[in-house]
């Protein structure tokens, strides 16, 4: 049974402006998890069962789950206005010693118009720090 799609020129009246989509990532030892995203600088907003931290407007839900390949291939991005602050925040954190991770990768111009800097979470989830382009055009 296929889906019917819904004709873009049809309006639909549903509320907007409050809508914010969150997240849920996987981890393999949920308190180097914790720890790993506070470092980052990440707010712990909730913990219990899992554990919420926020970054600006953006929140992300980390799980007790845990999937090798689930989480290898697994990628976030979180548009900053200030790339280069955030890569001297990484940067200083050594978190390969700290928390067994490989090391960032430091901000480069990709070729979808955003410079990025790659930084890979315990479990492996991979995390593209984009910055938010001077023109605000984000494709």
């Amino acid at each position: 049974m296929g889906h019917s799609a819904i004709p873009r020129n049809t309006a639909i009246n549903i509320p907007s402006g409050t809508e914010r989509a969150r997240a849920f990532l996987p981890s393999e030892d949920f308190e180097v998890s914790k720890a790993f995203y506070a470092a980052l600088g990440f707010t712990m907003v909730l913990e219990g069962d899992v554990a919420i931290f926020a970054a600006g407007e953006s929140e992300i839900i980390l799980t007790r789950f845990y999937q090798k390949e689930y989480a290898e291939n697994f990628m976030m991005q979180i548009l900053v206005d200030d790339l280069d602050t955030w890569w001297t925040h990484i940067s200083s954190l050594n978190l390969p010693e700290r928390f067994g991770v490989p090391a960032p990768k430091e901000p480069a111009m990709q070729p979808w118009r955003l410079r990025v800097a790659y930084v890979i979470d315990p479990c492996g989830v991979l995390w593209h720090f984009a910055e938010r382009p001077a023109d605000g055009r984000i494709v």
